[in-house]
């Protein structure tokens, strides 16, 4: 099997029509991995940057294909798809392993690598196993060794600027994510500024005196919004999506739609998958 060349696509659609030539037929060459998706599932959205960035790292080593299991029912049959995300993988024209559900990346790079041998630089396998380390600390060092051997790699930087931000060393991931290049910038790059933007600057109000106020009168959702706000600032993403949650199930005009929104913009910056994915489950639960 051949990897990809460079000036290939490594990820892109697939759909009914195309499915022999895009993923049996090219399975034959490169190991192809499709995932199967649908725009109402909220673990395929957490699931797809993290194929996405995989693609990448991988080199060429495999591609990826997406699969909307809504415009592909026959497909979907045929793969016997009961739940969704499901990740399946073609070598040699026949799907050899498949999973379910939005694993975590270590979890996702475990499965590739019993099927297919990576090719990446030194800085990225560096990467990959600062992913990997139990400890913070060495974790850093081993993004400062690979950013010095690729200064270049925007992954790295960003990766190295979560871990400072983790840490609240905010002007030193502030000053790695100003170096990163405008056309190397993405999705987690802007996050990150707006986690950064978001711990810095503690809003106003008193934790205890908004709780008091929230116990008193249940609608109080200027108290709600307040108190949710020094939640994130503390980090506690968790417990701000509840306020507003609550807000959204309980106001049907102005301040629900308010809530909705300001839980979208949160939901993108929060680093914590599994409140992200709790808190979209019931905000669409509670929108319908």
């Amino acid at each position: 099997m051949n990897p990809q060349s460079p000036d290939t696509d490594l990820s892109f659609d697939v759909t009914e029509a195309d499915f022999r030539r895009t993923v049996l037929e090219r399975s034959l060459d490169v190991p192809v991995l499709v995932d199967c998706w649908a725009p109402w599932c909220a673990p395929c959205r957490n699931l797809k940057p993290v194929l996405e960035k995989l693609v990448q790292a991988y080199g060429g080593s495999f591609v990826l294909a997406k699969l909307n299991t809504d415009e592909a029912p026959q497909i979907s049959a045929a793969l016997q798809i009961r739940s969704i995300p499901l990740v399946v993988l073609f070598i040699g024209g026949k799907p050899v392993d498949q999973f379910m559900g939005a694993l975590p990346e270590a979890q996702v790079r475990a499965f590739l690598d019993k099927h297919i041998g990576e090719q990446m630089s030194e800085a990225e396998a560096l990467r990959r196993d600062a992913a990997e380390a139990p400890d913070a600390g060495a974790a850093e060092a081993m993004l400062r060794d690979a950013l010095s051997l690729e200064p270049a790699n925007a992954e790295v930087a960003i990766d190295l600027a979560t871990r400072l931000l983790d840490r609240a060393a905010f002007d030193d991931a502030t000053q790695l994510l100003e170096a990163v290049p405008q056309a190397s910038r993405n999705d987690r790059h802007a996050a990150l500024l707006k986690r950064i933007q978001l711990a810095k600057n503690r809003p106003d109000g008193d934790p205890k005196a908004l709780a008091e106020r929230i116990a008193a009168n249940s609608k109080d959702f200027e108290a709600r919004f307040a108190l949710a706000a020094l939640q994130v600032y503390e980090g506690d993403f968790n417990a701000a999506f509840d306020q507003l949650l609550e807000v959204v199930m309980r106001d049907r005009d102005e301040w629900r739609e308010k809530a909705r929104l300001q839980l979208v913009e949160w939901f993108d910056v929060c680093p914590d998958a599994a409140a992200v994915s709790r808190g979209r489950r019931y905000l669409g639960m509670y929108l319908n």
